[in-house]
């Protein structure tokens, strides 16, 4: 029986690590997780905020999705589009998603990524009931 979802792997051309890592621990406010040392080798990184795990794989004959993507929730979805924008990252709003706002981006390989707040402000909590933000 599946109890959750542990996390998201997304593929990168090797040696773009450095620039990952920029991407999503200083734009995205992520933090790195060390890789265990038999996965270290392979290269690639690992990113971790809130309940979101990210897994960026190295693969030599990589190309980025165009369509799959993961969907990251955030709060004060406006404040977070203005930090990807200030940091030269593409923002391209969506409203075709009832009861969100959202946003789409491209991490610096170019993977798609999805920007989701509820338009209420409120979050779903782990049984799917909706919670105040953190701070609010």
């Amino acid at each position: 029986m599946i109890t959750g979802l542990d996390h998201i792997q997304l593929a990168a051309p090797p040696g773009t690590e450095d620039a990952l890592r920029a991407y999503y621990t200083d734009v995205l406010g992520m933090t790195e997780v060390p890789k265990p040392a038999a996965l270290a080798a392979r290269g690639g990184c690992w990113f971790e905020a809130g309940t979101a795990r990210l897994h960026v794989g190295t693969d030599p004959g990589f190309r980025p999705a165009h369509k799959a993507h993961p969907g990251l929730r955030v709060h004060d979805i406006d404040t977070f589009a203005t930090r990807l924008t200030t940091a030269g990252a593409p923002v391209t709003w969506d409203d075709h998603l009832p009861g969100h706002r959202r946003f789409y981006s491209t991490d610096p390989v170019g993977n798609r990524l999805e920007f989701l707040e509820a338009a209420d402000g409120k979050q779903k909590g782990p049984a799917g009931e909706r919670t105040e933000p953190a701070g609010a």
